[in-house]
């Protein structure tokens, strides 16, 4: 009698319950230990402030998503469109300087030489220590702030990007020359697929200075924004209060990166196709 050997994956099909057996176990192994420690860390923080009995100064997850239940109308419909709006302005110029400064010193080693101490020096000076100089010169304004987080995040996309353009594979360029491609041609279908994974890469490490930025240059000089709102609810002793802006920023925070990591692996798979 012929016996038929059964593979490892049809093992694991005949196991799977349906067509959505493989995302949902994808979903579950990229997303249920996160998860399940970000429970076990509210779960700590609510027992905590629960025995300390002191909301001014350590409320609870619990009594932070109360209040800012409470306040949704202030938070979500008066503070956090300016503070959105700083977010993406400030991050959508971070990426531009960054690329530009990253071409020019890709394209010229002079301008390499030139910017390259430039950029060092910029990343010396404590954002937080300056940014009140930029509420006196240009005051309550979004230029201020957008300066400020310009400021935190281009270093890094700069840098990335630059290291992605110049490692590109060497065969690729010769092989597209030999075709006989122009330079423009080999900057944009060798240099720029390699760049871009570096760049994503940027983005996923200035996404959360970005949050924070926006937040901080609020806090140092805004007449609104979230930043703003918890540095008011300070002087009212409202802990949860104070927290509750500090959520709704964690929460941009992950959804900004959730869009990155699928991006990320969008591309990926982009590349492996070819």
């Amino acid at each position: 009698m012929r016996q038929t050997s059964i593979s490892p994956n049809d093992l694991e099909k005949m196991r799977g319950a349906g067509p959505l057996a493989g995302p949902l176990s994808r979903m579950r192994e990229a997303y249920g230990p996160p998860l399940l420690l970000s429970a076990v860390l509210l779960i700590l923080w609510q027992v905590a402030a629960d025995r300390i009995q002191m909301g001014h100064i350590l409320p609870g997850p619990l009594q932070i998503l109360q209040r800012t239940w409470e306040l949704r109308q202030s938070l979500f419909f008066h503070h956090l469109p300016p503070t959105l709006l700083t977010i993406v302005c400030g991050w959508a110029l971070s990426v531009s300087i960054g690329v530009a400064l990253a071409m020019l010193m890709h394209f010229s080693a002079a301008m390499e030489a030139a910017l390259h101490p430039a950029l060092v020096i910029t990343q010396t000076i404590p954002v937080m220590c300056i940014s009140p100089l930029f509420v006196v010169w240009l005051g309550y304004t979004i230029q201020a702030r957008l300066i400020a987080v310009v400021l935190s995040t281009f270093f890094s996309i700069t840098l990335h990007t630059f290291d992605g353009l110049r490692g590109t594979d060497p065969k690729k360029r010769e092989l597209l020359r030999t075709f006989g491609a122009t330079r423009l041609q080999v900057f944009l279908r060798a240099e720029v697929p390699s760049a871009f994974p570096e760049l994503l890469t940027a983005l996923k490490m200035t996404l959360p200075w970005v949050v924070i930025d926006a937040a901080v240059a609020e806090w140092l000089g805004a007449n609104e924004g979230l930043g703003y709102f918890s540095r008011r609810m300070i002087s009212r002793m409202d802990g949860a209060a104070v927290f509750a802006p500090l959520f709704i920023l964690s929460a941009i925070a992950l959804i900004g990166m959730a869009i990155l990591q699928m991006a990320d692996r969008r591309f990926a798979a982009w590349r492996n196709e070819e």
